[in-house]
């Protein structure tokens, strides 16, 4: 698994993807074990760097569902979520306020 992420992360960084974060939601109750997310430059490099993604992961991730629009993209391996977004999106949706409560949520 370390090395899934690993080479997630190293193509994003690669590509120029910028704030790249990995959350570890293993212990947690939630449909994935790991969400990576990762801003992209623009609307343009959004869509490349999935394409990026798409070409350096395949054959050995396979990609169960990819949700397109300009501005956000959402790729779904199984056990790991990779959001892509602008910095407008990213700002807007904070998603990682939410993923950081989730991690820090204690089980009673």
């Amino acid at each position: 698994m370390q090395q899934r992420l690993e080479t997630i992360t190293t193509v994003l960084d690669k590509h120029k993807a910028e704030s790249i974060e990995l959350f570890d939601l293993r212990e947690r109750d939630y449909f994935v074990d790991y969400v990576v997310i990762a801003s992209s430059l623009g609307e343009r490099h959004t869509a490349a760097l999935l394409d990026h993604l798409k070409k350096e992961l395949k054959p050995a991730e396979h990609f169960n569902h990819v949700d397109e629009s300009d501005q956000w993209i959402v790729i779904d391996l199984g056990d790991i979520l990779i959001h892509i977004m602008t910095p407008e999106y990213r700002s807007k949706y904070d998603m990682e306020a939410f993923l950081n409560e989730l991690a820090k949520k204690q089980d009673f």
